[in-house]
């Protein structure tokens, strides 16, 4: 089989991963703020690094997933 076979499906895990944890990080950081919302700005402040960088974890590999497309 060709690579171009899977390239929906990766491109689809890869989207489909990527929502689901930055959907629970993001539900999470709610409910603590709701918990104590005193401390809303630490919290936004230490959530924002991780989810760019899962965000980011993505990114990357769609950039392979296509890779993968153009080089083999």
């Amino acid at each position: 089989m060709e690579a171009t076979t899977f390239l929906p499906l990766g491109m689809g895990l890869i989207v489909f991963g990527a929502s689901l944890g930055i959907g629970k990080f993001a539900a999470a950081a709610a409910e603590s703020i709701a918990r104590q919302p005193e401390a809303a700005s630490e919290i936004t402040a230490a959530v924002n690094l991780p989810l760019f960088l899962l965000e980011g974890v993505a990114i990357i590999g769609e950039a392979l997933t296509f890779a993968m497309l153009f080089f083999s």
